[in-house]
């Protein structure tokens, strides 16, 4: 009380005092700046011309004695007068990178402000400016070490104050294009402009100017032939929309160059080895060091990759792919290979030839995500063995209506019926999941699909490692069918876990990165935990190795059979057969090839096993030849007290003999047709969820009882309808 009063009485003092404080602090504030800033070290900009040596990062394969890229050692860079640049690109340039360009004194005070905010709230990569001037880029890219010291950044507030002193502005940005990383060794407005569209900068449309204008922020992750296209279209229609708001361009003009088709050129790149491969580590370094490290700081990188397997593999998949074009129009492939051990990225074949201009062959079809058809079944059976069902459990494979809002007998999969086919279009009644899974029947599969949970199925490919399976909603029971889409070096390194039992190594692709100095920076380290259990993954491997079980589909001394040696191997298709897969694995091996057309066109007649197989047959000729034999270790399974339905006996008596002893009469005797006439579907005898718990009180409160019942009990008076019926045939026959 005495305190509020006292300031009540003295608050214009307080305000008076507090005033003069904060004068004072900040003119305190200022001398120390002042002071700091006078000890530094400033250069002179008479050395401006003189640009800094660059050391170059060099990428090697796994024996660090084969040198797969040198980033810089061909750096093109054309200087050309600011008059024979496009007034376009000048202008998008301006409009993206610094706006008040022609207003400011070197530094922009608002942009620093407006990019630190943004760094604070995790600022968007397609987002326009950074604080950064074009004066102050030209600065950091002409004179000063590019590191993240507060020093740094005030010398360049300094020089860049200087530069504006000494130099018109248009003599700046002419400097500026001139300089500017456009990916890779593409130096210069020039450079870019030849490289990318086949023409001098003085005719860049506006169109193209903006794609131009939108790359120098992150030249590797906007490159138009890396992984990010969507990203790079998406930025250079924010360059079109400050254009507009700068009044750089008309409406008219605005509105065009939005619907304007730009067609980039085929990349030129030599000097390379696994050029996909070494892209893919590129990105990954430029995103964990950025990207004037990469052109500065001289990294020698040690990767995962096996040159000599890669050599093998580019070769197989360019000759099996060729083929397929001419068989089967299907006009590329990828090839896949890790070591489930290590999660170490072996073989990267990301299309049949990376300079091929048909088929836009610098696109790593391994990174894409496409339709995996059946090859996503093992993920689905995997995680109903993990809810206690066996490759014994019996299924019927039987025409199955499986949409509750449709009648049982409706044959439809038009929405929102669902039902669908198997290959061959034929049903082959009660069949174990080791055999519906090693013939790839899909009626089994959905099944098995809704037995095991789509949300914990989900759940297990994103253990897994399948990052593309994200939304439940999109997929329902045709996830089991290929619903969903993968990249196929996530599914291969997945497939590596079911033949590394059950544990997960992290993927990798870098083993070691030394400095200019030959101080390692960074070594990675084998980094694995348990995803599944090992029994699963035995009886997934014992599956899908099991060639009597997949002989009614691929044929007893087919091309995934390899006598006397462990392999495991799944293949899958879409529909429209727009994707072929086949993966496959040993315990010290996975390989996964894919097989289509990059614009996702269908592809000829045939198998996806007859397009995908000798490819891939091919390649893992040549790898299990300098590999140890290994075997797959055998499920435990035991069957003591297990339902006869989940340990392969589709006629389950149980119910029917617990309802005869509860009888007076202890003379019944149960005829044959009784016990025909007690086959049921599997969810007659099993809560799906809790399949080893009791029998279900009430079946029929299960939502798919009486769809899949439907067909259960045709298939049964098909097959056994005298033996339900006796006294009508009796009747009949006299």
């Amino acid at each position: 009380m005495k305190i509020r009063t006292w300031f009540k009485k003295n608050w214009k003092a307080v305000v008076v005092d507090f005033f003069v404080f904060s004068i004072a602090a900040g003119v305190i504030l200022a001398a120390v700046v002042l002071v700091w800033v006078s000890t530094l070290e400033i250069p002179d900009l008479s050395a401006f011309e003189e640009r800094r040596v660059l050391q170059s990062t060099k990428i090697y394969d796994r024996t660090g004695e084969v040198l797969l890229y040198d980033l810089h050692q061909d750096v093109r860079r054309t200087i050309i007068p600011f008059e024979e640049m496009s007034h376009h690109i000048k202008n998008a340039t301006v409009a993206i990178e610094d706006d008040q360009f022609y207003n400011h004194i070197g530094i922009d005070f608002r942009a620093i402000i407006r990019a630190a905010i943004s760094n604070l709230q995790g600022g968007d990569l397609l987002g326009g400016q950074g604080g950064s001037t074009i004066t102050q880029q030209v600065i950091k890219n002409s004179i000063l070490d590019r590191d993240k010291k507060l020093s740094r950044k005030a010398k360049e507030a300094i020089l860049s104050i200087k530069l504006e002193r000494l130099f018109e502005k248009d003599d700046i940005l002419e400097i500026y294009l001139n300089e500017s990383p456009y990916g890779g060794t593409i130096y210069g407005i020039e450079e870019a402009s030849q490289s990318f569209f086949g023409k001098t900068a003085s005719d860049l449309s506006l169109a193209e100017a903006a794609y131009l204008a939108a790359i120098p922020q992150a030249p590797t992750y906007f490159s138009p032939y890396g992984t990010h296209k969507d990203s790079l279209d998406k930025r250079q229609q924010l360059v079109l929309d400050r254009m507009r708001l700068n009044g750089f361009i008309s409406i008219e003009e605005y509105e065009e160059a939005k619907t304007v088709k730009v067609e980039f050129q085929p990349r030129a790149v030599t000097g390379i080895k696994a050029p996909h491969f070494v892209m893919y580590v590129v990105e990954q370094l430029v995103e964990k060091f950025g990207e004037d490290a990469m052109v500065e700081q001289g990294f020698r990188v040690v990767t995962t990759l096996n040159w000599d397997l890669q050599k093998e593999a580019e070769r197989i998949v360019l000759e099996n792919s060729n083929h397929n074009t001419e068989k089967f129009n299907a006009t590329n492939a990828g090839l896949v290979a890790t070591d489930p051990k290590t999660g170490d990225l072996l073989v990267m074949v990301g299309s049949r030839d990376y300079f091929s201009d048909d088929i836009e062959g610098n696109f790593n079809v391994t990174l894409s995500p496409r339709q995996p058809g059946s090859s996503i079944k093992p993920f689905v059976y995997a995680s109903a063995f993990k809810k206690g069902y066996l490759p014994a459990t019996v299924l019927f494979d039987v025409k199955t209506q499986f949409s509750p809002q449709c009648e049982p007998d409706d044959p439809s999969s038009e929405s929102p019926c669902y039902a669908p086919s198997n290959y061959n279009h034929k049903f082959v009644g009660p069949i174990s999941m080791r055999n519906a899974m090693a013939q790839s029947l899909n009626i089994p599969a959905v099944k098995t699909l809704y037995l095991a949970g789509l949300n914990d199925t989900l759940k297990l490919t994103a253990d897994m490692g399948l990052s593309t399976l994200d939304n439940p909603d999109r997929y329902g029971l045709t996830l089991v069918l290929g619903g969903g889409e993968v990249k196929l070096l996530e599914m291969t390194h997945a497939y590596g876990i079911f033949a590394n039992e059950g544990v997960r190594a992290d993927p990798r692709s870098i083993l070691k990165i030394e400095d200019s100095r030959g101080n390692i920076i960074e070594e990675s380290e084998v980094s694995s935990f348990r995803v599944l259990e090992e029994n699963v993954a035995y009886m997934i491997s014992d599956v899908l190795s099991d060639n009597v079980a997949r002989t009614p589909l691929w044929g007893s001394n087919s091309l995934i059979h390899f006598p006397g040696r462990d392999v495991a191997a799944k293949s899958g298709s879409t529909n429209n057969l727009r994707d072929a897969w086949i993966m496959g694995y040993t315990p010290n091996l996975a390989v996964g090839a894919w097989v289509g057309n990059n614009d996702n066109s269908p592809m000829g007649g045939g198998l996806s096993g007859l397009i995908t197989t000798p490819m891939w047959r091919d390649f893992m000729n040549v790898a299990l030849v300098n590999l140890p034999e290994e075997t797959f270790p055998q499920p435990q399974i035991s069957t003591q007290g297990i339902k006869p339905i989940i340990r392969g006996e589709y006629i389950d008596t149980t119910l029917l003999l617990q309802s005869l002893q509860n009888t007076k009469d202890k003379e019944v005797i149960i005829d044959v047709s009784t016990v025909y006439n007690n086959i049921h579907s599997i969810l007659h005898f099993v809560n799906k969820n809790d399949p080893l718990g009791g029998y279900p009180a009430n079946p029929d409160n299960e939502g798919q009882y009486l769809n899949w019942e439907y067909g259960v009990q045709k298939w049964n008076q098909e097959t056994f309808g005298t033996l339900l019926n006796p006294e009508e045939e009796i009747e009949d026959d006299n």
